[in-house]
């Protein structure tokens, strides 16, 4: 076999394996949508339960044609700002690349695992929302969330071209910013303009607790959740596998910007983040179990930037405090701005993301880039992309929102809120007993 010959080979070997890598994580990227469903449904009271499952099977099935329609272009075009790039078609719809094209053998599972990043997306929000949001109000602001917000930001941020990568150096492999706080911060600002339910808060503005009807349910759902994130991660590598100028130049893993990296640090930091983050959200709510599962997925949102460089025993420490702090923060949030978020969705996303991404411009910086066009990690570059972030979901989640409340779209009335939206709109109970 000649060196051509060898070549041709190993790039058709690695184009395949690539492919059947972003088939399983986008498959099992699917378990994160059943533990959602399962944690809200869990923190539901009974009269809710079917809707808030409901709502979020709707914002998985909506997310995929819209990001086959305009979500993946956006991703695409817009790396260098708010002007789309020449992209002679390429990410479109009625583009030949987005049929299925058997002689591409990676457009199509990683349009299918982006499609699951905007999902993921999607699902953070859900659970701040329950019991109280009109179902099809919800399911407009996921696919705005999912298949436009989120999609300018991982375009600016979780591209190798993005400007806030060519420009600051900004460096969140496993999107802390790019998901969890852009989620994290539109649930807040929809939740602004949503309001409490019914009975959450006293007139001298004391806070009621409300429980779920099963516990159980959240514990479960929270695992899936986990579960489901080892396929996001190992999404977020990229097996190039190409040879650039013969065999001896053939790459394995980066991350999403170039960089060299491993499946075991991915490996190695989420489990680290993870254990960190229940140990320090159960000794911060001295010992409350829904704190604590929910502790570990902010674990992993607070070393998630730097999962390719951290040494584990920093990640541990990294998780430990993100889950000492959402528990502050969201009393804080509920204090301050008397909102109702009853999964602390705001604080275990958008707070914990912000750690996360910060962390990288704290302990990393001056990790050099991985090509010239790339400047060194710096912590006035992280905070800039926390900005960005930041402003991409909340300004966003806050204005259309406050359309919607205007216009009397968001909520569901009170009476009904009382009554339960599954008997009022669905016609529908959890279960016959």
């Amino acid at each position: 076999m000649t060196l051509e010959e060898l070549t041709s080979y190993v790039v058709v070997q690695s184009a395949t394996v690539a492919e059947a890598w972003y088939y399983v994580c986008t498959g099992l990227m699917v378990a994160i949508h059943v533990g959602f469903l399962m944690y809200e449904v869990g923190a539901s009271r009974m009269k809710n339960a079917v809707s808030s499952g409901v709502k979020n099977l709707l914002a998985f099935a909506f997310m995929i044609p819209t990001f086959w329609l305009f979500g993946w272009y956006i991703y695409l075009a817009f790396p260098h700002g708010l002007v789309p790039m020449d992209m002679e078609g390429y990410g479109v719809p009625w583009n030949v690349s987005m049929g299925p094209m058997l002689s591409d053998q990676l457009t199509g599972v990683f349009w299918a695992a982006f499609t699951l990043f905007a999902c993921t997306t999607a699902s953070v929000f859900s659970g701040a929302v329950i019991e109280r949001i009109r179902i099809s109000s919800f399911t407009f602001l996921a696919v705005l969330l999912g298949s436009v917000c989120w999609n300018l930001g991982a375009s600016w941020g979780w591209h190798y071209d993005g400007w806030l990568v060519t420009q600051f150096g900004y460096h969140d492999v496993a999107a802390a910013g790019v998901v969890h706080m852009i989620a994290g911060w539109f649930a807040f600002g929809v939740i602004l303009n949503l309001g409490p339910r019914v009975g959450r808060y006293n007139a001298d503005g004391s806070m009621n607790e409300i429980e779920g009807h099963d516990l159980r349910f959240s514990f479960i759902g929270l695992l899936m959740i986990i579960v489901g994130f080892f396929g996001f991660l190992g999404a977020c590598l990229i097996w190039p596998g190409l040879p650039a100028l013969g065999m001896q130049e053939v790459t394995t893993w980066t991350n999403i910007y170039g960089a060299p990296a491993t499946m075991s640090s991915f490996a190695y930091n989420t489990l680290m983040g993870l254990g960190g983050g229940m140990i320090g959200a159960f000794w911060m709510s001295k010992g409350n179990p829904f704190w604590m599962m929910s502790g570990g997925l902010a674990g992993i949102f607070s070393c998630a930037a730097g999962l390719d460089i951290w040494y584990p025993g920093l990640a541990f420490v990294l998780g430990f405090v993100g889950g000492v702090i959402i528990i502050p923060a969201n009393n804080l949030l509920h204090s301050i701005f008397k909102i109702d978020d009853p999964v602390g969705a705001v604080s275990i996303h958008g707070v914990a993301g912000i750690w996360g991404v910060l962390a990288m411009g704290l302990f990393a910086s001056g990790i050099a880039g991985p090509s010239e066009a790339i400047p060194a990690v710096s912590l006035w570059g992280q905070f800039v992309g926390c900005i960005v972030m930041f402003a991409v979901g909340f300004v966003p989640g806050y204005v259309v929102s406050f359309i919607m409340k205007m216009m009397g779209w968001l909520r569901v009335p009170d009476h009904v809120q009382i009554a339960g939206i599954d008997k009022a709109e669905l016609g529908l109970k959890a279960t016959n007993y």
